[in-house]
């Protein structure tokens, strides 16, 4: 896969070399983004590809390649919209070229803008490239037209689920928890573990009820990993996890154990500390012990353990040899905090 992603911006850098520097620049800029993930996306491809008997291992790594892509182009557009100008400790494609306008004295709020319009562009690019990688794959016409649905369906629902979010942040009403992880697999769980899955049955020319089952084991699994994304965006060991535990309060993201202390008598203690910029450590460590007594901690662990055994319960739906391929993945994909 990770070859697949070399050849492709290779192609691309030359071809915008004959433009000029500095798109060459921005492409280069773009694969940067590309590294250092976990290629969950990828691998799930692989793995049920493989799992139900698919030997075209370099046709597989295209399609996992797409799905990376796609990743790439949801992020860079996600920091735009949160206005961040880092990823994973380094500078996103909106830093840089932020930093790059601030070092030649362009005034800060100048140079955010320029930073932010170029991740724009290179989000279309990689959105764009995921088609294209895809399309490069020789795959049969038919196969070809229902992975394309698939990724059309991946970006439909996340653009619907990004949208869902913003009005979250702008509304004075806590959404319900279930609006809250409807949101979450609108905006994540559909293209991280729903449709890579099913792109890999299709690949291997799976049954329909196949197809199906896999879709449901990663609507199960995509919900159950964000409800723990909203407790490690709390409780995690930021250490462990590289996560921030104060960015999310300081946001006042609507997550689901927020969403479930809305409900509580605790609300109002949390309210007046959720969405403040200037949150200190003490003042979280306020809410994190509001959060625990009111039991919205509690209730975001027990969601996660039961959609997790939705998830394990539509592997029985599969063949065995699958299915014990999968299984493992519910684990790593949980046990992020320990």
């Amino acid at each position: 896969m990770d070859a697949a992603l070399e050849r492709f911006f290779s192609v691309a850098v030359r071809r915008a070399s004959s433009i000029g520097a500095s798109y060459a620049r921005l492409w280069t800029a773009l694969e940067s983004s590309t590294r250092g993930g976990k290629r969950f996306r990828p691998r799930l491809v692989l793995d049920a590809y493989e799992g139900l008997g698919g030997t075209d291992l370099a046709a597989a790594a295209a399609v996992g390649a797409g799905f990376e892509l796609l990743h790439t182009a949801l992020i860079v557009h996600d920091d735009v919209i949160d206005r961040d100008f880092t990823r994973r400790g380094t500078p996103n494609v909106s830093g840089v070229y932020r930093d790059d306008a601030t070092t030649a004295g362009i005034p800060i709020p100048t140079a955010e803008h320029r930073g932010m319009s170029t991740a724009i562009i290179a989000g279309d690019l990689a959105l764009t490239g995921a088609y294209r990688i895809v399309d490069g794959a020789g795959l049969p016409e038919a196969i070809r037209v229902r992975v394309h649905a698939l990724f059309d369906e991946a970006v439909f629902a996340a653009a619907a689920g990004e949208l869902i979010d913003v009005d979250f942040s702008i509304s004075p009403d806590v959404p319900s928890v279930d609006e809250v992880i409807g949101m979450e697999r609108l905006k994540t769980a559909v293209y991280t573990f729903e449709a890579p899955l099913q792109a890999g049955a299709v690949l291997a020319g799976a049954r329909e009820a196949y197809i199906a089952a896999l879709g449901d084991f990663g609507k199960e699994l995509g919900i159950a990993y964000q409800a723990m994304d909203d407790l490690l965006g709390v409780f995690g060991d930021e250490a462990r996890t590289g996560k921030s535990t104060l960015g999310d309060l300081r946001e006042g993201k609507r997550t689901v154990p927020v969403a479930f202390a809305a409900t509580t008598d605790a609300w109002p203690g949390i309210r007046r500390y959720l969405g403040k910029s200037d949150l200190t450590d003490g003042e979280a460590h306020e809410v994190r012990r509001m959060l625990i007594a009111c039991g919205a901690e509690t209730f975001t662990r027990t969601l996660v353990s039961s959609r997790a055994a939705a998830a394990i319960r539509a592997l029985e739906r599969v063949p065995p040899a699958l299915a014990q391929r999968l299984a493992p993945v519910v684990r790593e994909a949980l046990d992020r905090d320990r």
